[in-house]
């Protein structure tokens, strides 16, 4: 069975939020046409405590409860039928949407993947070369078969590089 894997399409990750990506907003109708096309819809959601750890790095972004760490308006949640929360330690960041960055905690997304007898997953969203690709890279490392939709994707820089490096560990690109 496939999953589609919505990753982070949240107010923070759009243009106007604390951590825009250029172009976020357009994955949005991509993602909603896929959801109604699968029969499991996981979505991961950024979801730091104030104060987090990686606001040393990036703009304090997606914290918990704000207007902020909420789904895209405009994205059809009622098409989402679990949702599996990251970055909730505040010690460490979690760009996965399976593991923490040390790969020392999971979020739980695997198991529950292969609880319901997903060999394959459809990855979009936000960022392709931050959490996008570590999401891909981390389930292909679990054995999943890897889609990316590159089309549901867009990235904070320049997404050539973390493109190549998911389809070298395996991940298949589509447009």
């Amino acid at each position: 069975m496939n999953a589609l894997i919505l990753v982070d399409i949240q107010n923070d990750f759009l243009p106007g939020g604390a951590l825009a990506v250029p172009g976020g907003d357009q994955v949005i109708p991509v993602a909603n046409r896929l959801a109604l096309e699968n029969e499991l819809v996981i979505a991961t959601q950024d979801w730091h405590p104030d104060g987090h750890s990686s606001f040393s790095i990036w703009p304090p972004h997606c914290v918990e409860n704000t207007k902020g760490a909420q789904f895209a308006p405009d994205l059809d949640t009622n098409a989402i039928h679990y949702v599996f929360q990251k970055g909730t330690d505040p010690a460490i960041d979690s760009y996965s949407g399976f593991f923490d960055n040390d790969h020392k905690k999971s979020t739980g997304l695997g198991d529950f993947l292969k609880s319901m007898n997903v060999d394959a997953v459809t990855i979009l969203g936000l960022a392709t070369d931050y959490c996008v690709k570590f999401t891909a890279l981390d389930a292909r490392q679990l054995g999943f078969d890897v889609t990316l939709i590159k089309s549901g994707c867009r990235g904070i820089g320049d997404e050539t590089a973390a493109i190549e490096e998911m389809r070298r560990a395996g991940v298949k690109i589509e447009s």
